[in-house]
């Protein structure tokens, strides 16, 4: 790997990719983002048809594999590890969960996912749950009573809020209610692509207001015609920048590891509309082209220290602020 393929930034943060969800799964892949420079990787351990039990299988398995490779990974902890591991040269690894079904109810697995290393969690995957309303939900009431515990409960613990795939009200009641800054993980910007799971531009600044950073996803289907290019990516970023400033904007490509898997969860009808088939495969922007993201931000004109906030500097803040330490 050459220089010129790495990350420039002093810090590079993923905030959101995906594995298989199975508890043999190989997290070797990960691997893939230390080599080009990426300092911290959240990879999603469950989302909406998940329960406890599958989780936490998925969950205590990846967490294995991560002790058993020290020269490569880190297990997260406290925001004061990330910068040792990096000198280190190992890529931190944390979990995210898509959804509030791995509860399974109980606003106390909150803590539990926290000192298992979960540092993010999104309300409800498309459609609705107990907690609230997705992007693909035929109605948004916003967050129920339910909702509102898991989400004071996620402020007490110190998990991160996101609000990525939720519906409109949905998310904006978690940003109001919230008082720890928000994030949107893994989003695209409706003002550049229309489609249901991108956000809106009162969104945006809305989640700036908290001081939470809004997470551009790599996803060829939500930054245009199934164009994952880093231009495409870079577009999305800049339209961001523009509404909410380059401190509240970062990294959350969603890169999947396995299309095949993919394609067998996009049979789920209720999660995933008929929109969603209409592509025999999608394009993702791969680990390996997030230093053409750098490039592509400069060519913009996008200073050096603009450039490394969004690159890794701005979750990084985030996490400062809002992880506690774990039980």
């Amino acid at each position: 790997m050459t220089d010129a393929a790495r990350l420039t930034a002093p810090f590079g943060w993923e905030q959101h990719c995906c594995l298989p969800l199975k508890a043999d799964c190989d997290i070797a892949p990960l691997d893939r983002y230390r080599q080009v420079g990426v300092d911290y990787v959240s990879v999603n351990v469950g989302f909406g048809p998940h329960g406890i039990e599958q989780t936490m299988r998925v969950l205590s398995s990846w967490r294995r594999q991560v002790l058993r490779a020290p020269d490569s990974f880190q297990l997260v902890g406290s925001p004061d590890d990330l910068t040792a591991a990096q000198q280190a040269g190992r890529l931190v690894v944390a979990f995210d969960l898509e959804d509030t079904n791995p509860l399974g109810g109980e606003v106390a697995m909150v803590q539990t996912y926290y000192d298992l290393g979960v540092r993010s969690m999104l309300f409800t995957y498309n459609g609705e749950n107990l907690a609230g309303f997705g992007c693909h939900a035929a109605r948004d009431d916003g967050l129920t009573a339910f909702g509102r515990d898991v989400l004071a409960e996620m402020n007490r613990v110190g998990m991160m809020v996101d609000v990525s795939h939720c519906g409109y009200r949905t998310s904006m009641d978690a940003i109001e209610r919230s008082s720890a800054p928000v994030i949107f993980s893994h989003s695209a910007m409706r003002g550049v692509w229309e489609h249901d799971r991108n956000i809106r531009d009162d969104q945006v600044r809305a989640c700036a207001a908290t001081g939470g950073v809004i997470g551009i996803n790599g996803v060829g289907i939500f930054l245009g015609d199934n164009d994952a290019s880093p231009g495409a990516m870079a577009r999305h970023i800049d339209y961001a920048v523009q509404l909410a400033g380059p401190e509240h904007v970062g990294i959350g490509t969603d890169f999947v590891f396995d299309n095949d898997d993919l394609s067998q969860e996009l049979s789920n009808t209720e999660l995933f509309p008929a929109a969603y088939r209409q592509w025999d495969s999608y394009q993702f922007l791969p680990p390996e082209q997030l230093p053409a993201v750098e490039a592509e931000l400069a060519g913009l004109g996008y200073p050096a220290g603009d450039i490394a906030a969004i690159m890794g500097g701005n979750f990084l803040r985030v996490a400062k602020a809002v992880w506690k330490a774990a039980a």
